[in-house]
């Protein structure tokens, strides 16, 4: 073996035995959710007339298509590819984070050091996490397409999406590998990744709405996103569409090896910049430190939600009009989102959808405790004349302040674009600000979730996105798979009054910011009375 690549074998075994739970579970429940979706669709619009009357109400429209992607053809199989469409970004934000997490996180941490003074090779360490990645990825991609061809769907086109799922992940699983080699930490990784990542989709969404309204859609063809959408499965499928993608792949990737060769260990290609000599008179607090380090987050987080909001807003007339045309999907909104008009109901459905989004600012903000203790940075200040319960609550005070913040922004965006389609922009912006801001105890809950992790078992803290996971997969399926109401209760999203158009309980918002104050005061007294840092 080539000895830059010296001690692969035994990294992958690792990797494999660090993420023996979170790799198999994203893989297995995002590879299911295809299938799902073509049998709903099925049982909703069986007839081929439903489903044209379905692709011109609604799956055409600009706005859902820029959301999910253009559909192709009225089939089961192509219906269900565009209800996918998110996968692909889904995909390609996980493998992005997963190949950083195992590069420069590991560098950043100093286990790669460690493990860099036995008989490893210098390319290893990269080489692991890509191929692991690209591993889960192709596995990804065959479960989709098995359970695509068990729903009785064409093998072809089966076979295309699984091919555009693995390949979104691929791509960004190698510009990940890239952006690992670029900075010093793993925070300006992600960064750049997420970025990269965000203009694709950006470009992918504006280039499907402009085709749809009639014009060109040749931004989409600049998106690694874009390109992927374009196999047209299920709708004479186009394989020579994945080439782009699979050249990125690699040239990602062929990038990333040299450079990783040349720099020290530690080391970017970007240099960090020098701070002041003297610290800013605005840092002479524990909550002022945590503002510092909160604040581009959060600013993130509200350009986020807006964007998310303005978008699921802006097809809500289109969305409740399509709905009253077919009972069983009428059905099926009024127990997800709502118990008023079906406008009301898909509303209702998409503020949750913005309070999930939300919640994952939630526990990014709390895990920011448990990122700076391993980082080193933690330590240093407690051992001045800042208590342990005063350095958490500068940053309780964000994660908990932050997604009232990112909620409000999100139910403005959402009321402005749906009151301008309906022509009603001051009776809809305050409706839907409360069925926004509605969401915050449930938000809360998994922030707790996540502060009581870090605090009582530190090197779990990692399983609190699996929590945002589970209620995610709740609200997309469990009514539509028609779970017990025991199953959908575990999420705390169920049991938030459903506004606008519902009726507002007390109690329920009561309860939850309880639970979340319970689940947050365990993780503080037990970060009380533990080691720091605990690695």
């Amino acid at each position: 073996m080539n000895a830059a690549l010296a001690g692969t074998g035994g990294l992958i075994r690792l990797v494999l035995r660090r993420d023996r739970i979170l790799l198999p579970l994203w893989v297995l429940l995002l590879a299911v959710l295809p299938a799902s979706y073509a049998s709903t669709f099925a049982g909703l619009y069986p007839t081929q007339a439903e489903r044209a009357g379905y692709v011109a109400g609604t799956a055409a429209n600009p706005s859902i298509v820029a959301l999910l992607g253009p559909v192709y053809s009225d089939s089961i199989g192509a219906l269900a590819v565009q209800r996918s469409g998110m996968l692909l970004l889904i995909v390609a934000l996980i493998s992005l984070l997963t190949v950083i997490r195992h590069t420069r996180t590991e560098e950043e941490a100093g286990r790669r050091e460690l493990l860099g003074a036995t008989a490893l090779g210098r390319h290893a360490g990269l080489t692991a996490a890509l191929l692991v990645t690209y591993a889960a990825d192709l596995l990804l991609g065959l479960i989709a397409a098995a359970g695509l061809v068990a729903a009785d769907l064409p093998v072809a086109g089966a076979l295309a999406f699984g091919a555009a799922l693995t390949v979104s992940g691929w791509v960004f699983a190698s510009i990940g590998g890239l952006a690992a080699q670029l900075t010093t930490g793993a925070g300006g990784a992600r960064g750049i990744g997420l970025a990269l990542l965000g203009l694709a989709f950006v470009l992918r969404l504006a280039g499907d709405a402009a085709e749809a309204a009639g014009g060109s859609g040749w931004l989409s063809w600049l998106s690694p996103l874009g390109w992927v959408e374009r196999v047209r499965a299920f709708a004479d499928e186009r394989w020579w569409v994945l080439l782009p993608g699979l050249a990125l792949t690699v040239l990602a990737a062929a990038l990333a090896y040299p450079i990783s060769a040349r720099r020290d260990l530690g080391a970017g290609v970007l240099a960090p910049r020098s701070g002041p000599a003297v610290a800013a008179p605005g840092l002479a607090s524990p909550l002022a430190l945590a503002w510092r380090l909160h604040r581009g987050l959060l600013l993130g987080w509200a350009i986020g939600a807006a964007a998310l909001g303005a978008i699921l807003g802006s097809v809500a007339d289109a969305a409740g009009q399509a709905v009253g045309d077919n009972p069983k999907l009428a059905e099926i909104m009024a127990r997800l989102g709502g118990t008023a008009a079906l406008s009301d109901a898909y509303l209702a459905g998409v503020m949750t959808i913005v309070g999930l989004a939300v919640a994952g600012y939630g526990i990014q903000a709390a895990l920011r405790m448990r990122a700076e203790e391993t980082a080193g940075r933690a330590e240093p200040v407690l051992a001045a004349a800042v208590g342990r319960t005063r350095w958490l609550g500068g940053h309780l005070l964000l994660a908990a302040v932050g997604p009232v913040v990112a909620l409000a922004v999100g139910g403005v965006a959402a009321g402005l674009t749906y009151g301008l389609a309906t022509g009603d922009v001051s009776g809809q912006v305050p409706r839907l600000l409360g069925a926004a801001l509605v969401q915050v105890p449930a938000v809360w809950v998994l922030t707790g979730l996540a502060v009581l992790l870090s605090g009582a078992l530190p090197r779990a803290a990692g399983a609190s996105w699996a929590g945002l996971a589970g209620c995610f997969l709740l609200g997309q399926l469990g009514a539509v798979l028609e779970l017990g109401q025991w199953a959908l209760d575990v999420s705390p999203f169920t049991h938030i009054p459903r506004l606008p158009g519902g009726e507002v309980m007390v109690l329920p918002l009561l309860v939850l910011t309880v639970v979340a104050a319970v689940f947050a005061g365990i993780g503080v007294l037990a970060f009380r009375r533990r080691d720091v840092p605990v690695t």
